[in-house]
């Protein structure tokens, strides 16, 4: 079985390329400058660019299944040639802010107006096809919160107190080798969440449980967040769309976590999700000063 990959050197593809060669399967990375990426032995690489489906020429011959990931720019011409070229099955990385309520009001839903025509067009291919619809990712708290646990031993964060169930990128990694190898995963869209609801102070408490070293959480209002935001070159539109307002009906509310956590994972792993203090610990030097002696704290001079 040969399978493309797309994405192949990003979070998630990176982790799909080894794990896939691990059971013996041929893999073909797409990159727009193979030459610049190193990818592990064995793998074939094929230059494209999914917004150019021109330059995707011979791309799909003999492949059998294709990781997508998302560019609604050409999606509908890159589908209609993997399907002409013999592909049979599609995993797509998509997003749970998707919403396919005939009633839903997506004006401002940018996750849902960049993922779901790419899942249109892959629906109308009559492919097999599965849809891996991951929410938050813990690894976006490296972006945000690294940097100042490492430097300052603080947390920043708005939403304090709301939870939400950020997933590891090595669990979507695992749900896409699965719906690429195995059969039975024809049709179904997956929400992919982790296995927990945790809040913003919650984070900090496990980065200083795990690294064990004292990091503080200091809330942000949404306009303070935005702030810092915006100085950080995030775009407006992206702000206003992430630092959504609570509704206030749900202040002081005691969530369940079945209305936060999606079982989908587990049911077709067979197992929890990796949690957050397991994506901590894989990332802890991340969060570590490089002169720390492995707690976060400064190492004594060598006398």
């Amino acid at each position: 079985m040969r399978v493309l990959v797309t994405g192949a050197s990003g979070t998630v593809g990176s982790l799909v390329v080894p794990a896939l060669l691990e059971r013996g399967t041929t893999v073909r990375a797409l990159s727009r400058a193979p030459d610049a990426r190193a990818f592990p032995i064995g793998v074939e690489t094929a230059k494209g660019d999914l917004e150019l489906p021109h330059t995707l020429d011979g791309v799909f011959d003999d492949v059998d299944a294709l990781l997508l990931y998302p560019h609604p720019e050409g999606a509908e011409e890159v589908v209609d040639r993997a399907a002409r070229s013999g592909v049979r099955r599609i995993v797509l990385f998509s997003s749970a802010s998707v919403d396919t309520d005939p009633d839903a009001d997506v004006d401002g839903n940018l996750g849902h107006l960049h993922h779901r025509p790419v899942e249109e067009a892959v629906e109308r291919s009559g492919l097999e096809w599965t849809h891996l619809r991951g929410g938050e990712f813990m690894i976006n708290d490296l972006d945000s919160h690294a940097g100042t646990v490492r430097d300052e031993g603080v947390f920043r964060s708005a939403h304090a107190g709301q939870p939400g169930a950020p997933v590891h990128e090595a669990d979507m990694a695992d749900m896409a080798v699965a719906a690429l190898l195995r059969d039975g995963h024809r049709g179904r869209a997956y929400e992919i969440t982790g296995p927990e609801p945790i809040t913003p102070e919650q984070r900090a408490e496990t980065i200083a449980r795990v690294l064990e070293r004292e990091v503080s959480f200091v809330p942000l209002s949404l306009e303070e967040a935005r702030e810092l935001w915006l100085a950080e070159g995030v775009p407006p539109q992206m702000c206003d769309w992430l630092l959504w307002e609570p509704d206030p009906a749900d202040e002081g509310r005691e969530w369940a976590a079945g209305e936060i956590v999606s079982g989908d994972y587990e049911r077709v792993m067979g197992h929890p999700g990796r949690d957050y203090a397991r994506w901590v610990l894989d990332h802890a030097d991340s969060f570590r000063r490089p002169d720390s002696d492995g707690t976060g704290s400064p190492t004594a001079p060598h006398r």
